[in-house]
This record gives C-alpha cells, structure tokens and sequence, in this order.
C-alpha cells in the first residue's frame, strides 16, 4: 500500500489504539453499523473492534467503527406504540406552526412555517 493508504493501515492498533484499516480494506467479519442495519443487525452493546480510516485532502480523516459480524443481534421490531410515537412525531414536523395546517411535506427549518404562509406575496398573485 503506498501513500497515504499506508499511514491508515495499522492491524495490531499500535498507532492509533484499536486495528486500523485503510477505505474499503477491512477484512471479511468486521462491519460498520450502516452494513449491519442493512443485514437486519444491530451492534448489541459489543465494544468497536477496529475502524476504517478514509485520507482527505487538507482535512482530518474520516472514520467508521467497525463491529463483529459474529457477536451483533438482531434489529429488534417496532411496536405499536413506536410507530404511534413515530407518527405523531412525523405530523409535528409537517404542522404549520402559524397556520396550523398540515402542509403535506415536512417544513423547511429554515423557513419554519409551511410556503405559503412563507411567501403570501407570492400566493395571492397567482
């Protein structure tokens, strides 16, 4: 590995405390918590085991945990009551804080209230 692939790979953990391993480079066992997710796993309280480390240009490198395929459990299943929690929290964030209507789409957090109430300009024009 030359580069700066080589200044990420360290398998003991000598440099950097945990087994480290260069983008794409990690063995075959090992898996970040998105790739569990998708094989329907969760970490399940088991320490990281090592980490992929990823070189950016002028900037620090970006870094994922990497857990044992072996020790994950499975994802636990929603209940009633979390979707119900997941539902009204979904309605909250569609619910015009001025007008009080449900807009449809989640608002912007950068507007705060639905568009039209946003722009009513540019509502009675058209």
């Amino acid at each position: 590995m030359g580069g700066s692939l080589g200044k990420c790979y360290d398998p003991s953990g000598s440099q950097f405390g945990i087994p480290t391993y260069p983008w794409r480079y990690a063995p075959k066992g090992l898996a970040t918590r998105r790739q569990l997710r998708a094989r329907g796993l969760r970490p399940g309280g088991q320490p990281i085991a090592a980490q992929v480390l990823r070189p950016r240009y002028r900037r620090g490198p970006l870094t994922a945990y990497l857990y044992r395929v072996d020790r994950a459990k499975k994802v636990r299943p929603m209940t009633p009551a979390k979707w119900a929690a997941l539902a009204k929290a979904n309605r909250a964030r569609r619910t015009c804080p001025k007008c009080r209507s449900d807009a449809g789409y989640v608002i912007p957090t950068s507007l705060g209230v639905c568009v039209p109430c946003a722009y009513p300009e540019d509502q009675r024009a058209a």
